[in-house]
């Protein structure tokens, strides 16, 4: 490059036979004296080394020669001026290249070096050739570094040294050497040649962004070096980074035209701290939406708190990404869980708040909460230190009164948990490999539509999925893959959960998940759980099984369809109910679990696949479909595939309806379940009463409560064989438990009777 041929530009000072009064003997500004008619400078025409040439005596301690014409001082270019000189009587002087820096006022630019490397004259009549460059960067063997403040330049020399001295000096050359340092024809502009230093501590942020405005769409090259940027910098164009950069934790890089992980890690040269910048610019800037890991897998040492990342926000709400990569989990005691034990006071007329919490400064949000009476689960959503109340996300089911809690901070690769509200965040094709020592995603404590797809969740160590609060409405989990460590742990003593919920209308559907204790906690209405496997079996004989899926709520309103449960079971509870005794509403209601496989091998012959856990007294079923299903147990019989858990308390069987257990297949399976059930009853010896026992074949111990319909399918006859045309009329739940039907006769008959009754 050179802006003499390109742009025109003069450099160029005019030789001395022109003018003599455009060469200053100060420093080159408007006003200053010049060698015009001076006593101690004269033109010589005709020198034999130089041809025409000033001569100058040297009358002051340092004597200049400075050109008075404004030479340009531009971004990116390298100057070289250029002097002949020789001595030619008295005191020998040094001689030096020197320069005034001027802003576009003529002021002094301060603290920039204006000389260049210094000379002695040792010999009369030898020409001595000295040579200086100028220039905007620190480039190799700029003898003069400028920066972008300069505007223009006086340059010249100095005689330094005795005075009394006569030299001669030859015109004096500047000359544009910029392709010395770039290619003629370039696509790219350096930093340095903006005023970058790469020092690691002076700020380079004016000099990115001018270099940034200069490039003008083509790329920008930051060279080997360390920069340091004190200030947030955008970067509209491309760039590429041989050295890395530093910033304040509060301020952001952006890089628009190549914003994508691999970028970040070339420019800060640590993965974890580049993918911090990078979700910090993500959030921070509005020209992306996704931020691409580019394949690369990241290595994590500590949880990264996402929202003290990003510094500026407590809430965001707009469609983000971070997509294709992996995060690869090391180090020990920053994935250690933080504990703390409390005391507390819980009222169930403020069923989610613990009051007069001791020591609630160091209760962390988003840790769980346990003592005797709080549900599976149960998380601290927020903190009031001035009143000492925590917000639970959800009420407690039997914990009135004041006792010890136990609050678990479980460490997390990504912990959205500092930002009041997420919503509209997406994590795609990304790999957590939380190599038994962290957990996985940690959602914010309010939100909308987190989706999480095609991720897969390697070995964590508590907790996969986890929301604290109602960051989960509305959540997608679509096609992830969970694998525990925990898979030679026999499964009721397992630990780790791959999600938990707590909002309303969450959807997972078709994921893959084996061998956690749970695979699913739901805590809110209208769940959608759809195509997922998720087996959680052991090597143990007659083995237990936890539940895969459990639904916290008695009123779910849940559809469970098309899943294979594998070694696992469903549990419907009531364990998150503000008041866990029925008094009012729709008790457990509104489950469908319509054409799933469930399959188990090697358990105890009392597992069950189905079961209800009420936490307190008078519930019933009002709203339950079970339909299409295929229940089957290898290697021994399962005595039934539904059960009633009664550890806290059992169903009013007297009640309940909308129950529709059918369509379903049963392969060892002792005792199948029917609402309706079909019997066919034979009554082998005339009677006025025919007792038909339900063989505890209704679904949960159900009662026989409607008789959909009677259909003799022999003749009815008394004990004489005389035909009896009449029909009975029936009474339900008859017998000691409530299990019989009892068909009364006006007279003692005998025959065959298909009955269908119900439950509800």
């Amino acid at each position: 490059m050179n802006k003499a041929i390109t742009d025109g530009v003069l450099f160029m000072p005019p030789a001395f036979e022109s003018n003599l009064n455009v060469w200053s003997s100060g420093n080159g500004t408007s006003g200053s004296d010049t060698y015009q008619n001076a006593m101690n400078a004269a033109f010589v025409p005709s020198d034999q080394d130089f041809g025409g040439c000033l001569e100058l005596q040297k009358t002051a301690t340092t004597q200049k020669v400075r050109y008075m014409g404004q030479t340009p001082m531009l971004p990116g270019c390298y100057l070289q001026i250029t002097v002949r000189i020789k001595a030619v009587s008295g005191a020998l002087p040094s001689v030096r290249i020197a320069g005034y820096a001027a802003y576009g006022s003529g002021n002094n630019v301060p603290g920039l070096v204006e000389i260049g490397p210094e000379v002695a004259l040792t010999n009369y009549g030898e020409v001595v050739e000295l040579r200086a460059i100028v220039g905007t960067g620190a480039r190799g063997g700029v003898d003069m570094v400028w920066g972008s403040d300069p505007v223009y330049g006086h340059f010249g020399l100095d005689l330094v040294g005795a005075t009394g001295g006569i030299v001669r000096i030859d015109d004096i050359e500047i000359e544009d050497i910029t392709g010395a340092y770039l290619r003629d024809m370039m696509d790219w502009v350096d930093v340095r040649d903006y005023g970058a230093i790469g020092d690691g501590v002076t700020d380079d942020s004016e000099a990115f962004a001018a270099a940034n405005s200069a490039a003008n769409g083509r790329e920008v090259l930051v060279p080997d070096g360390t920069y340091h940027l004190a200030n947030s910098v955008t970067f509209t164009t491309p760039v590429r980074f041989q050295g890395t950069i530093t910033m304040p934790t509060d301020k952001y890089l952006t890089l628009n035209r190549n914003f994508h992980l691999p970028a970040y890690i070339e420019a800060f040269g640590n993965e974890e701290l580049a993918f911090k910048k990078a979700f910090q610019s993500l959030l921070n800037n509005s020209d992306h939406e996704s931020l691409d890991m580019g394949g690369r897998r990241i290595t994590v040492t500590e949880p990264i708190d996402l929202r003290e990342v990003v510094a500026t926000k407590n809430s965001y709400a707009q469609r983000r990404v971070i997509r294709n990569g992996q995060f690869y989990v090391t180090g020990d005691t920053a994935w250690t869980p933080d504990t703390v034990t409390s005391q507390a006071t819980y009222d169930s007329d403020d069923p989610r708040t613990l009051t007069n919490v001791v020591n609630v400064a160091n209760v962390p949000v988003g840790a769980r909460v346990s003592a005797n009476g709080v549900g599976r689960e149960i998380y601290v959503e927020s903190k009031n230190i001035s009143t000492q109340e925590i917000r639970l996300s959800q009420p407690l089911y039997d914990a009135e009164g004041t006792q010890n809690y136990t609050f678990t901070r479980f460490k997390y690769v990504l912990d959205f948990s500092g930002f009041d509200t997420i919503s509209l965040f997406n994590i795609s094709d990304v790999e957590f490999l939380c190599n038994s020592l962290a957990s996985g995603i940690l959602l914010a404590t309010s939100g909308v539509a987190f989706h999480i797809r095609d991720c897969f969740f390697n070995r964590p160590k508590h907790r996969a999925i986890t929301s604290p609060g109602s960051g989960c409405q509305g959540m997608l989990v679509d096609r992830c893959n969970f694998i525990t460590a925990e898979g030679g742990t026999p499964a009721q003593d397992r630990i780790s959960i791959a999600i938990s919920t707590n909002a309303n209308d969450v959807k997972v559907r078709n994921n893959r998940a084996s061998q956690f204790r749970h695979f699913l906690i739901i805590g809110g209405m209208n769940a959608v759980v759809t195509g997922n496997h998720f087996f959680q079996g052991d090597g143990e004989d007659a083995g237990l099984r936890t539940a895969g899926v459990i639904m916290a709520l008695s009123h779910i309103s849940m559809t469970f369809d098309s899943n294979y449960v594998d070694n696992a079971s469903l549990e419907w509870t009531n364990e998150y109910d503000a008041t866990p005794d029925f008094g009012g509403g729709y008790s457990f209601s509104a489950l469908s679990v319509t054409d799933n496989v469930f399959l188990s091998g090697d358990v105890a012959p009392w597992v069950a696949y189905l079961v209800i856990k009420p936490h307190g007294q008078g519930h019933y079923i009002t709203g339950l479909t079970v339909t299409g299903n295929k229940f089957r147990s290898l290697h021994g019989s399962m005595d039934r595939v539904d059960r009633v858990d009664t550890s806290f308390a059992d169903l009013d069987m007297s009640k309940g309806k909308h129950v529709l257990v059918e369509g379903n297949t049963f392969h060892a399976i002792t005792t199948p379940c029917y609402n309706p059930l079909q019997i066919d009853y034979t009554q082998s010896s005339a009677s006025n009463t025919w007792v038909i026992d339900t063989e505890n074949k209704l679904p949960f111990g159900g009662q026989p409560r409607t008789v959909e319909s009677l259909v003799p399918i022999s003749k009815i006859e008394t004990s004489g064989n005389t035909g009896v045309f009449s029909m009975p009329y029936a009474r339900t739940g008859q017998g000691t438990a409530n299990d019989e039907l009892h068909l009364k006769w006006e007279t003692a008959v005998k025959g065959e009777m298909s009955v269908r009754v119900r439950m509800d």
